[in-house]
């Protein structure tokens, strides 16, 4: 029996042994489990069964065997559960965790507990599918950077436009090649959040676990609209479309000007945050100090600039075409789920694009596209036509695939807590109303303790992360 504190050694030197043999290795997170079989399907578990989390599982399901779901709201886990034979239904997720033949973990949770998940689901031996944004704070991307570092879990993100090899891949390949010459601007048009409220309270219904949702964030009153599909809106569980939408296209900004391992140095912004009085101390907020009207508080009309050492520049806004604008000092470039234009495009050689093709495999760390999402037959078994169907698929399909070759997959923890950790700033700029300075090396702020303050949050207990 191999205990679970080994195992990642174990399948580290089995994969290595495989690739130096020529074989391509076909190895499993729980191996004692896996081994009795050689095509036995990989076991996955699924961890907020709401919305994404729901369609994030149920493309897993289609590559694996779901053996059991977990949510707060007992009605969404056991409805989840009624799609798959023998898929057991929990509240409480820390049983999933513990059961051997859960091999792989989707969470689709809202975006304050994804860390803490993610950080059990690592130290119990499971590979991890995890939502965007990884991260409520820029403190909780470190603590999650060091725990994949440390177990060799193979984690991907639900960035899924980092699998969309015809538009994003090549624009990514483009910017990176410097045909757009440099310093190079980025304009990330997300749109804006919704303003509502203040909203009433009322009894949690008997089916949810009230103070489990809440989880580290400060105990207040039930309130429908901050859960369930409308939680992102409120700064204590999530950073609006600043993090929603800026997960997407910030990340696919900050990969292509080069920057996935590293952060701007200086970020500066203006924003209107609804609900939220004139004497806000966001310090005290987060620490449930202070309390304000009950109603969205996450930015509505913004614009935020981060600016890089070597001069590029990231703009997150709420304006402008969704998608993202690449700009340089030869030509730029637009790209979003349905086009990718410009000149530079339109000059492309068939030369030019065999060198594009080249690259966007070395994008995808040479794991192969074994999905084609320009290709794809609406008879082929796929749960939809449309491009965000086709993508979750190609998405999940590279994360099972790197599992199995024990490699890293196409949206790493590592880069995506750089990308998300600009979103963050992005928001304390605007609510501290000022411009702020960064260290990218010690990833805090340059003789500010306010905003370094706000790098992490209080956890209330006993929801702490345990590291």
């Amino acid at each position: 029996m191999i205990e679970r504190s080994t195992r990642r050694v174990f399948l580290k030197r089995s994969a290595a042994a495989a690739a130096a043999g020529g074989l391509v290795p076909h190895v499993f997170t729980n191996v004692a489990a896996r081994a009795a079989a050689a095509n036995d399907r990989i076991g996955v578990g699924g961890i907020g069964m709401g919305g994404q989390g729901g369609t994030i599982t149920h493309g897993a399901a289609r590559l694996g065997t779901m053996v059991a779901c977990a949510d707060v709201d007992l009605h969404r886990a056991h409805a989840f559960a009624g799609h798959y034979e023998g898929c057991e239904p929990y509240q409480d997720y820390r049983r999933l965790l513990d059961r051997d033949d859960v091999d792989v973990v989707t969470v689709g949770t809202p975006d304050h507990w994804h860390t803490r998940i993610a950080v059990d689901a690592m130290r119990a031996g499971k590979d991890l599918f995890c939502e965007k944004p990884l991260t409520l704070t820029i403190e909780e991307g470190k603590i999650l950077c060091r725990v994949v570092r440390e177990t060799g879990a193979v984690v991907q993100v639900g960035t899924q436009q980092r699998s969309d090899r015809d538009r994003f891949l090549n624009a990514v390949a483009l910017v990176r090649s410097g045909r757009l010459g440099g310093p190079v601007t980025a304009t990330c048009g997300i749109g804006a959040s919704p303003a509502g409220g203040p909203f009433a309270t009322a009894e949690p219904p008997d089916h949810l676990d009230w103070d489990y949702w809440l989880g580290q964030c400060p105990a207040v009153p039930y309130t429908p609209e901050r859960c369930h599909g409308s939680f992102r809106f409120w700064l204590e569980y999530s950073g609006g479309n600043v993090t929603d939408w800026g997960a997407h296209h910030v990340d696919i900004a900050h990969w292509a000007l080069g920057h996935e391992d590293s952060g701007p140095v200086e970020i500066e912004g203006v924003g209107d945050f609804p609900n939220i009085p004139d004497d806000f101390d966001p310090v005290a907020f987060f620490a449930g100090r202070q309390t304000i009207p009950n109603g969205f508080n996450t930015a509505t009309n913004y614009r935020a600039v981060a600016t890089f050492a070597n001069g590029d520049r990231i703009i997150i806004q709420a304006g402008g075409d969704n998608g993202v604008l690449f700009e340089g000092s030869r030509g730029r470039v637009f790209v979003n789920r349905g086009r990718f234009t410009g000149r530079p495009v339109e000059e492309l050689t068939e030369a030019d694009h065999a060198e594009l093709a080249e690259a966007t495999i070395d994008l995808h760390k040479g794991v192969p596209f074994t999905v084609d999402i320009s290709r794809i037959d609406p008879s082929s078994g796929m749960p939809g036509t449309d491009w965000w169907d086709i993508i979750n698929h190609a998405h999940m399909t590279n994360f099972f695939e790197c599992v199995r070759r024990r490699a890293e997959p196409v949206s790493d923890a590592f880069s995506h807590h750089r990308a998300v950790s600009t979103c963050h700033l992005a928001n304390i700029a605007m609510l501290l109303k000022r411009k702020l300075r960064w260290d990218p090396e010690q990833e805090d702020f340059v003789g500010d303790e306010v905003a370094s303050a706000l790098v992490a949050r209080p956890r209330r207990a006993p929801y702490d992360i345990e590291v």
